[in-house]
């Protein structure tokens, strides 16, 4: 199958302020792009990009004084496949673990651990390892949070979305990837998560639940400071957020 994305962003700024986003596709998913996909900016702003330490694109500019819009607009082709099951992926001993992997077990700004781990063991200790504790975990979080967009908050850590049930995509996934840590599994976050489990990531989804087809990924990371759309070193609004993403249906040439 094949994907039209996009979106268009645009951010007021008192004064001239630097800015670092993270809005181009994940390098190991541009072989897949139709094209090239190209940032644009108005007004024209210098932006230069760099590699962060999770491998993701990421592009500085000095967004200048007033409104600054900021636009993609690209195809992608996907496999069109489910995120992949398999409840047979077995979870690694921490002592087993490959070294790049143990940063995602340590807690981070928003999945703080420390503040669920013993509810963590009391409630999934019981669970069978692997697959069916990711599981167990993602069934617990998705029938625990209520999805409000109003509830939205930039500043809620997973305990908060634990305490208070509610919030958007990102809290799912904080909570359940905090509630993994906890357990010794890796996890990984982007708007939905990913474990460790088996020798390789596998997609989780709090929110939907369910596998899900055409994701576009962006960036990865230990939680949204990692993989947050904008970082802003002084004051700035964002005054409009639009994101596109649809299927492309493809003519069928008519037979001879």
């Amino acid at each position: 199958m094949r994907i039209r994305a996009g979106y268009e962003l645009a951010y007021d700024c008192p004064t001239p302020t630097p800015m670092v986003l993270c809005l181009s596709v994940h390098p190991s998913r541009q072989k897949d792009l139709v094209g090239r996909q190209d940032i644009q900016f108005s007004p024209n702003v210098e932006a230069t990009d760099y590699l962060d330490g999770f491998g993701n694109v990421c592009t500085r500019i000095l967004a200048p004084a007033g409104r600054v819009t900021i636009s993609s607009a690209f195809e992608i082709e996907d496999s069109g496949r489910p995120d992949a099951v398999n409840w047979d992926a077995v979870q690694h001993p921490v002592e087993e673990l490959p070294d790049n992997v143990l940063v995602y077990l340590l807690g981070s700004r928003y999945c703080d651990t420390d503040r669920l781990s013993d509810f963590a063991w009391s409630q999934f200790g019981n669970t069978p390892l692997g697959w069916g504790r990711v599981q167990a975990i993602c069934d617990f979080v998705h029938n625990h949070i209520r999805f409000d967009y109003q509830r939205a908050d930039s500043t809620r850590t997973a305990s908060g979305a634990l305490q208070e049930g509610t919030g958007v995509c990102r809290d799912f996934a904080h909570l359940a990837a905090a509630l993994c840590r906890c357990m010794n599994i890796p996890m990984d976050f982007s708007g939905w998560f990913e474990a460790y489990l088996g020798g390789r990531w596998y997609t989780f989804d709090a929110r939907h639940n369910k596998p899900r087809v055409g994701r576009v990924l962006i960036a990865t990371g230990r939680d949204a400071t990692d993989v947050a759309i904008s970082t802003s070193f002084g004051p700035s609004w964002l005054a409009k957020f639009e994101v596109i993403t649809d299927e492309v249906v493809m003519e069928q040439a008519a037979a001879a």
